[in-house]
């Protein structure tokens, strides 16, 4: 699954919008592309990749995965015992979100005609043939999940009714057994994408995990695990004021253990939960930061879990009999990892300095994209500051290679804002770093991966602890003597966006420019045209619907503060959001209008963000060219 917060980074490590720039006049920036010349940067964006291969426990060897090979991220089928690969899909707006059908004689995707993320399930078969809509009965809306057992198959829609849990028997037509005004979705993992599920329903089809947020609050959901035929509750576990996640079924049939995740200790940490008996066993870790299961060994005796610990991840097996780890791979991003029917884990991994590739526990490559490999790229130093309240706060930060700084220096904010900055690929960064910026990339309390208690800083008080923290970052980096304050730039995609026009309103002294991607920057009208699950959000977030909370919104809503902007602002955003919706943004830039502040404002067809190779490459095109007119000169050459 992917994540569905504001985090600009819809369910691919990459391909997903999450940028910002300004004004001001910057450093000497890559060449325009010819035909003989292509930036280094570019060649980053242009060399493909491809996910984890996903397989059902039916059939191992018929595998989908999804990648940009094509320059725009489609499905393609794997036979791992003849080696064929196949493009599935060739959709305009492209897709993510493939699995085999159980038995293996299929392909399942779900399909978005207009890039605001809502449409249905289409079916393929493996080989090859007519693609045809996927579920009888099921209503078009926002994909909660997919999950597969013998005889029967799940889905969660969402649509402006509500939350519905669709179930589908033997071929049968899908009906609802469930629905709610509230959250209702299969598990999603906390860091990784989520693959074949193993979330939703146990093995053999008996039972299905719901998140859900009927206490009203989805920032901390419940369990509730229910008959997916009928809808009758079998088991609820609520852990009030904290999180439950849902990780995976003990995949031995007859075997009803879940493996969820929980913080009573404040960290993000696994155990295993019998919903028909009511016994909860919390695995003990001598470790810090959060660890999540991400799959069972096959004979259900050992878990595999993932580590995250100053966003950086490794993998453990945990032996379920002893209490005993033994460990797998250290470091970077592990975006996805399961194990296969031999044991063997296969795994996706980045860092900062390299593209995700498809691992397995012996250090090869599982599957290799079809294309060049990426130029060499910088990597991500681990940094700690202190801000104003004297609390510690971690993040990261690439500096160019050429000359000694300080160097104009980019914040580079994150969405969410429950997500992390992690060291991982992302070429955008690298292209900011060419063009002669140092980056900040920190974790602002509200992040995830730190904690319960740095995590809900921001409930019922967004838009405030975050720019501290950003400010505070700046003030590090100038200490260290890598940024030069007086070519500063405020910049992020989603939430960062957020964060970038309130400090363009609220601390304009501290920029040259600002650059914000699919912000949201009318909260208030925001709310109103997001999707189901965003408004949900909101509402754990702020504590309630945007427009009930004026004393909040008075002080932490772009929009109000936007005759404070003073420096040059750059704007993009989709014109099928539903996250951070078009309409919003086009009255934030109506106010700057009206102020005599006009920002530049780029529009693209799709919605959050765009699968589409190249329109991501026109999209920083255009931030570099303007950071080049925003930001004062500098000594950095280009490579």
């Amino acid at each position: 699954m992917l994540s569905k917060r504001r985090d600009g980074e819809t369910r691919t490590p990459q391909a997903h919008a999450e940028e910002p720039g300004r004004k001001g006049r910057a450093a000497t920036l890559p060449a325009v592309v010819t035909e003989s010349s292509t930036p280094t940067w570019e060649a980053r964006f242009r060399a493909p990749y491809l996910y984890l291969p996903d397989w059902s426990p039916r059939a191992p060897d018929r595998l989908v995965y999804a990648s940009n090979e094509t320059g725009v991220w489609q499905v393609h089928t794997w036979d791992h015992a003849t080696g064929r690969r196949r493009l599935v899909t060739e959709h305009p707006v492209g897709l993510m979100d493939g699995v085999p059908t159980l038995d293996g004689e299929g392909v399942l995707w779900f399909q978005d005609e207009t890039g605001d993320e809502s449409g249905r399930w289409f079916v393929q078969p493996f080989e090859g043939g007519e693609s045809r809509p996927f579920l009888d009965g099921l209503p078009h809306g926002w994909n909660e999940g997919l999950a597969q057992a013998p005889g029967i198959v799940v889905a969660v829609i969402s649509n402006r009714d509500g939350f519905g849990v669709y179930t589908s028997v033997d071929g049968k037509p899908a009906e609802r057994v469930a629905h709610s005004s509230e959250s209702l979705m299969l598990g999603e993992s906390l860091w990784s994408l989520r693959g074949f599920s193993r979330v939703g329903l146990s093995a053999d089809g008996s039972m299905l995990c719901l998140e859900h947020s009927e206490h009203g609050d989805l920032i901390h959901p419940a369990l509730r695990v229910i008959d997916p035929r009928t809808g009758g509750v079998i088991a609820d576990l609520h852990d009030p004021g904290l999180s439950l996640h849902a990780a995976c079924w003990s995949p031995v049939e007859g075997d009803g253990r879940l493996a969820v995740v929980h913080e009573r200790s404040g960290d993000e940490r696994p155990a295993i939960w019998n919903p028909r008996t009511g016994e909860l066993t919390e695995l003990s870790l001598d470790l810090g930061g959060g660890v999540e299961a991400q799959d069972w060994w096959p004979d259900g005796s050992a878990l595999l879990l993932a580590h995250l610990e100053k966003g950086r991840h490794r993998l453990l097996r945990y032996e379920l009999a002893t209490g005993t780890t033994t460990p797998i791979v250290n470091g970077g991003l592990i975006h996805k990892a399961r194990v296969r029917p031999d044991g063997r884990v296969w795994f996706l991994q980045s860092q900062g300095d390299r593209q995700p590739r498809a691992m397995d526990d012996r250090g090869q490559e599982v599957l290799a994209p079809e294309g060049d490999r990426p130029p060499p790229s910088r990597p991500y130093t681990s940094w700690d500051f202190q801000n104003e309240h004297g609390q510690s706060v971690h993040g990261f930060y690439v500096l160019p290679e050429a000359e000694p700084g300080p160097w104009p220096v980019m914040l580079f904010v994150h969405g969410g804002p429950t997500a992390l900055d992690m060291d991982r690929w992302q070429p955008e960064v690298q292209a900011y770093v060419d063009a002669g910026f140092a980056v900040g990339l920190l974790n602002y309390r509200g992040s995830t991966g730190y904690g319960r208690e740095w995590r809900d800083t921001l409930t019922g008080n967004v838009g405030g602890p975050e720019l501290e923290d950003v400010n505070a970052g700046l003030a590090d980096l100038v200490r260290l003597g890598f940024a030069d304050p007086a070519r500063a730039v405020i910049a992020g995609w989603s939430w960062g966006g957020y964060v970038t026009l309130l400090e363009l309103g609220k601390q304009p002294e501290l920029w040259a420019c600002g650059v914000a991607g699919v912000p949201v920057a009318d909260y208030v009208e925001s709310y109103v045209d997001a999707s189901p699950l965003l408004q949900a959000y909101d509402r754990a977030l702020l504590g309630g619907v945007p427009a009930e909370l004026p004393e909040l919104m008075a002080d932490r809503n772009p929009i109000n503060f936007a005759d404070g902007v003073r420096a040059p602002l750059l704007i993009l955003a989709g014109e099928h959001d539903s996250r951070c919706p078009i309409r919003q943004v086009l009255l934030y830039v109506d106010k700057l209008k009206e102020l005599g502040k006009p920002p530049e404002l780029y529009l693209f067809s799709t919605g959050h963000g765009s699968f589409d190779v190249e329109e991501r490459i026109r999209q920083i095109r255009i931030i570099l060219d303007f950071l080049e007119r925003s930001v004062p000169p500098a000594r950095i050459a280009a490579r």
